[in-house]
């Protein structure tokens, strides 16, 4: 029976953490963010010193028409979906070694949570 209690008090736990609210990303937040990568990037198909990211979640890398990507990028055959692309945010050289972005990444979570979040919105 004691068994019986502590199972049942862990598995309240559990749940109740479930229905807890994820940290919420700010699609507003984020084009502040993006403000760091505007430089190089822009958020319509066009391609600049870095590719356009119109459509970058869910993209294969290395795939913007026109872009000249580095061997690293053509290589890496990833799909730039959340996870890779916080990742990658995160720190290029460590996702990709060789990349030629001369990016040093965001350590934020909760800033490229936010970047993420308003790079899915700009479809």
């Amino acid at each position: 029976m004691k068994h019986f209690h502590r199972a049942a008090l862990a598995a309240a736990i559990v749940l109740s953490a479930a229905s807890l609210p994820a940290m919420a990303q700010d699609v507003n937040a984020g084009k502040l963010v993006f403000a760091q990568c505007a430089a190089c990037h822009t958020v319509t198909a066009t391609n600049g010193i870095g590719p356009g990211l119109l459509g970058i979640v869910g993209r294969k890398s290395a795939s913007s028409p026109g872009f000249r990507y580095s061997p690293a990028l053509k290589r890496a055959n990833l799909s730039w979906d959340e996870k890779n692309l916080d990742a990658y945010i995160a720190d290029p050289q460590k996702l990709l070694p060789g990349n030629v972005m001369p990016f040093s990444g965001i350590a934020d979570a909760k800033q490229r949570a936010d970047l993420i979040a308003y790079l899915n919105s700009v479809k």
